[in-house]
Formats: structure tokens, C-alpha cells, sequence
């Protein structure tokens, strides 16, 4: 389930990328780079790492995730500013707004579900 999640956080965030491609709302070279690393790559880099060793794969989901959640809140719903879902053109407030709360909901799932695998793995080994 968690590989599911993660596959699905990954389309949300490419149809995510491409409300901000018609919002006309842009991220600096800063928050390309983390949106890159931690957003995409983390999370399929900890899927794959599980596949080696269960325990630490599944930590690196659950940082990641709780990156993306606490970046993607921040941004989208706190820091006014151009990538604030209220302050997004009008034309493309619905499907920006919509991505960014489903990113929300499963970022924090893939959080909580990657702790309990790592948990559960935890429970194997002892």
C-alpha cells in the first residue's frame, strides 16, 4: 500500500507542477532544488531503498513526506504569495487548489503509513 501511495503522491505531483505551469506561478532555483529532491526522488528513492533494507527506506518515505507536507502547507496555504492557493489566477484556482490539498492528504498519509512500516519491519527483526 505505501508503494501505491507513493505512485500516486508522485502523479499528484506532476499534475500539481502543471497547475503551476498554467497559473504562471513559478518556483526560484531553491525550491525547484527541493521540490526535485525531497518531493519526487526522496520518496522513490526510500521505495527503492526498502527493497535493501525495510527499515531505513521506510524512514526516508516518512521524511520526505513530512518535508514536502510542512513545504507544501507553508507555500500554498500560509506564506501569501504567488503560490498561496487564494492568491492563484482565477482561471486555474480550482484544479492548483485541488492538487494542492490532495498533495496534502497524501503526503501525510504516505508520513504516517511509512512509520508504520518502518514499525512493523522494526517488529520482524526484534
Amino acid at each position: 500500500m505505501l508503494a501505491a501511495l507513493v505512485l500516486i503522491h508522485l502523479a499528484v505531483t506532476i499534475s500539481h507542477g502543471s497547475a503551476h505551469t498554467a497559473a504562471g506561478v513559478g518556483l526560484g532555483p531553491a525550491g525547484m532544488a527541493f521540490v526535485f529532491t525531497v518531493i519526487i526522488v526522496g520518496p522513490l528513492a526510500g521505495l527503492l531503498w526498502m527493497l535493501m533494507s525495510p527499515r531505513q527506506g521506510a524512514w526516508l518515505i516518512a521524511l520526505t513526506m513530512t518535508g514536502a507536507l510542512i513545504f507544501g502547507l507553508v507555500n500554498h496555504f500560509i506564506i501569501a504569495g504567488a503560490d498561496r492557493v487564494d492568491h492563484v489566477a482565477a482561471a486555474s484556482r480550482v484544479w492548483f487548489g485541488s492538487t494542492a490539498a490532495l498533495l496534502v492528504l497524501t503526503e501525510a498519509a504516505g508520513a504516517v503509513m511509512a512509520v508504520a512500516c518502518e514499525r512493523q519491519a522494526a517488529r520482524r527483526i526484534a
